[in-house]
């Protein structure tokens, strides 16, 4: 994983990244990150012409697709604002992947650009805004789910950090915390028996704790693993971090 240099955040007008899943699946997990965002001072702008991060075409070898999307992204994306997206494995492939597929590129220092300026939320909050604690409290057990896309990144510490800040909130760590879930995009639709097996293994090694959720700052993860866990009958609540965070803020800390 290439995670780049970044400049010092100067100001706190960002630009927020929606993602195909956000669109899709989880508006809440949109809004509650705008709402964080806003309550941390910031002034979120909303690019309306956005539309994927290139990720699905460059893990399924569709390079040319992927570069087709990125360039959109660059142009929708311009400026110098930091770029917020409320997904590890969508900000690492604007990061990362983008930087692998546009190598040998005329525009490739261009990408490496709007790499530089994109941040995942807790890594924003945590190491671009200098914010280690949140307030407000939130009361339940949660495992967190470490994303293979967050590898090399410090996506999950500044996670646990604002996570283990927050009054009446226990993380309680699973068996195996670095093992895939099986997700890994188009590869549960190219080996569904490999990915379900890893996947069910992942369920075991959460619901075994019984916590109260399971959290995660990427959501794709989660949504292969509740898939998983409704074939099965077996309960599986999840939320987004920035759900957590913005409940918590909700809740009066009392003496």
């Amino acid at each position: 994983m290439v995670y780049p240099e970044r400049a010092p955040v100067e100001g706190r007008q960002v630009q927020f990244m929606l993602t195909c899943l956000c669109d899709v699946f989880f508006d809440d997990v949109a809004r509650a990150a705008v709402e964080v965002l806003e309550s941390l001072g910031c002034t979120v702008d909303f690019p309306e012409d956005q539309t994927c991060c290139g990720q699905p075409g460059f893990t399924a070898g569709d390079w040319t697709a992927c570069r087709r999307v990125v360039r959109h992204v660059a142009k929708v994306f311009a400026g110098d604002q930091p770029i917020i997206v409320p997904a590890g494995s969508c900000a690492a492939a604007v990061f990362h992947e983008a930087r692998v597929a546009f190598e040998g590129e005329p525009d490739f220092e261009e990408v490496v650009a709007l790499g530089q300026r994109t941040w995942e939320f807790t890594d924003f909050i945590v190491n671009g805004l200098g914010v280690d604690r949140w307030p407000g409290a939130y009361s339940g057990r949660v495992v967190i789910h470490r994303g293979c896309h967050n590898r090399g990144t410090p996506t999950v510490t500044a996670t646990e950090r604002l996570l283990s800040s927050i009054e009446g909130l226990e993380i309680v760590a699973p068996r195996e915390p670095e093992q895939c879930c099986g997700f890994g995009g188009v590869f549960s639709v190219a080996f569904p028996h490999v990915s379900g097996a890893l996947g069910h293994l992942k369920l075991k090694n959460y619901t075994e704790l019984e916590p109260d959720c399971v959290v995660s700052p990427d959501m794709s993860c989660l949504l292969h693993q509740k898939g998983l866990a409704k074939k099965a009958g077996i309960p599986f609540p999840v939320k987004h971090v920035a759900q957590v965070l913005r409940d918590a803020l909700s809740t009066e800390v009392r003496p």
